[in-house]
């Protein structure tokens, strides 16, 4: 007869457990006791973990951000400007002879001020990259009176190195008043350059130093007029420093650049003559808060900075009939605006600004000389979206040979921001 294989089990199995003492039962909990903490440990290590991934997650949705705005632009003209330029007010594009534009009076509608952008604060290990790209839709260089897309910034910043385009060092951003014209009072610093910039100190107190891309503007004069095609030559990058000092009254920032202006003759094959000069400035501005209105002031001096000014001027021109002494050009360039806060709704801003330069001996007649610029306007938002507003503005351009024209126009625009941070 077969029997089961499970009736073979060992007799000591089937005998009963032999009693725990109490040293036993000690040591059994003891035991217990050490496995509960050390699993309660790994649960608290791993919520730990989760609540890290969520935070890192929730910050990650808080710090990408879409934002823009829609606005249109209607400008009555009552005299006229270079056509490529009509929406818009500078004074470098008056006309100083009549009716080189045509008849006077013209009407624009544009939609070019419009923008668009992206802003993330990424984690990168322990630290985080900052990173901004924005655009907006006003042509400008080969694109001049076209509706298309202009990079505006495009840059990153670990720590305390920056790459890419905004914002030039030697410039003040916040100085720019609260207009809606579009490209704003001439006698100020304004481009957003290439750049490596380096910010060893920050905090209300900051200092920083940047190479930046260069650019010559030739102003060859009566050398032109004799056969010479003299072009800049961007042989060094521009050196640019900036020291600013910020509290609750405003802030006040001195800001400084050294430049190599080279240039070099086109229509020859080994590029002579040739030649460079140094360029430097000065920029010091600072805005005031005075309750809920503001005063922004700034004062720009330089020789060979032209490059650099919101309008007017060139960089590097002839002094003498020699093609190899180009002279950097001096310039002296003022803003001064008054923003003022009727109630939370209703705003004004008003100001004058200019752009002068002291001319070389061979430049022609034609040659820009001054720049000057005010505007008066009356803004409304009946919600932090939405903005209306009226302005009028005035320029001037006057020429080296004392020819000058003038403009007057008025504007009317609305605009339409929006923004988010729940995309992602």
């Amino acid at each position: 007869m077969r029997w089961p294989l499970r009736f073979f089990v060992p007799a000591f199995v089937l005998l009963p457990a032999a009693p725990l003492t109490v040293a036993d039962e000690l040591d059994q909990l003891r035991d217990e006791v050490v496995m509960t903490r050390a699993q309660l440990e790994m649960l608290q290590a791993r919520l730990g973990m989760d609540e890290a991934v969520a935070v890192n997650n929730a910050g990650w949705r808080q710090k990408f951000e879409i934002y823009g705005f829609a606005q249109l632009d209607y400008v009555q003209d009552f005299e006229r400007v270079q056509p490529e330029w009509d929406s818009t007010l500078r004074p470098s594009r008056i006309p100083t002879a009549d009716g080189q534009y045509g008849s006077d009076g013209q009407a624009i509608l544009s939609a070019r001020q419009s923008r668009l952008g992206v802003k993330a604060d990424l984690p990168v290990g322990d630290d985080s990259i900052y990173t901004v790209f924005e655009f907006d839709m006003f042509g400008v260089g080969s694109d001049e009176g076209q509706t298309t897309i202009r990079l505006r910034h495009a840059y990153g910043q670990w720590r305390s190195l920056l790459a890419g385009q905004t914002n030039t060092l030697f410039m003040d951003g916040d100085l720019f008043p609260n207009v809606i014209d579009y490209w704003g009072p001439a006698g100020m610093v304004y481009l957003r350059n290439p750049q490596i910039r380096w910010t060893p100190i920050e905090g209300a107190n900051t200092f920083a130093l940047a190479i930046e891309n260069p650019g010559v503007d030739v102003d060859d004069g009566l050398l032109g007029a004799a056969g010479f095609d003299l072009n800049g030559r961007n042989a060094l990058p521009d050196l640019t420093a900036q020291y600013r000092m910020q509290d609750d009254w405003g802030h006040m920032q001195l800001a400084g650049i050294v430049r190599d202006l080279s240039y070099e003759e086109s229509g020859t094959a080994d590029h002579e003559p040739s030649g460079n000069d140094l360029g430097y400035g000065v920029n010091l501005s600072s805005v005031l808060n005075l309750g809920d209105d503001h005063l922004r002031l700034g004062l720009v001096y330089g020789e060979g900075i032209a490059s650099y000014m919101n309008d007017g001027g060139m960089d590097i021109a002839p002094d003498n009939l020699d093609p190899e002494d180009l002279q950097a050009v001096p310039l002296l360039g003022v803003v001064a605006y008054y923003e003022h806060a009727w109630n939370d709704r209703m705003s004004s801003a008003f100001g004058y600004s200019f752009t002068e330069v002291d001319n070389q001996s061979r430049q022609l007649n034609s040659a820009f000389q001054k720049g000057e610029y005010a505007s008066v306007n009356l803004l409304y938002s009946p919600w932090p979206q939405i903005m209306l507003g009226g302005e009028y503005l005035w320029g001037k351009r006057t020429d080296f040979g004392g020819a000058f024209g003038t403009d007057n126009r008025v504007q009317f625009s609305v605009k339409y921001t929006f923004s988010s941070n729940d995309f992602f």
